[in-house]
């Protein structure tokens, strides 16, 4: 339901959690929300932990998932000044559905990575042939 009470439906194009899916669906998103399980991290040890995202990056989904209540972010009064990242209570909420879905796509893995295979190869297949 919405905050008005309505019925939500995501196949719904105006539905508001499609957007919460997309958030979470993001490339880097789950990932970071992975790396702070654990407690406040800084943001460069969350870029190396994170690995591959540039910083422009990784600020923007930062400030996204803050927005979204899902991060916050501190500033301690430091020289220089000192900026950590947690989870919320939202965010943490994701941490089991989360964990479910990294559990169920490194176990099918080789299927997966079997059928691209495939898919390639028959693709080249018709290129070849014209068929």
């Amino acid at each position: 339901m919405d905050t008005n009470g309505r019925m939500t439906n995501i196949l719904n194009p105006d539905c508001p959690s499609r957007v919460i899916f997309q958030r979470i669906g993001d490339k880097w998103a789950s990932l970071i929300i992975q790396v702070l399980a654990d407690g406040p991290v800084r943001f460069t040890a969350l870029k190396n932990m994170v690995n591959t995202v540039t910083p422009k990056v990784l600020t923007q989904s930062l400030r996204a998932l803050e927005r979204d209540g899902l991060v916050t972010r501190t500033v301690h009064a430091t020289v220089p000044p000192r900026v950590d990242y947690e989870l919320t209570e939202t965010g943490r909420s994701l941490l089991v559905p989360l964990a479910q879905l990294r559990v169920w796509a490194e176990s099918h893995v080789p299927e997966i990575l079997k059928a691209r295979d495939e898919y390639d190869d028959s693709r080249d297949e018709e290129l070849l042939t014209g068929r």
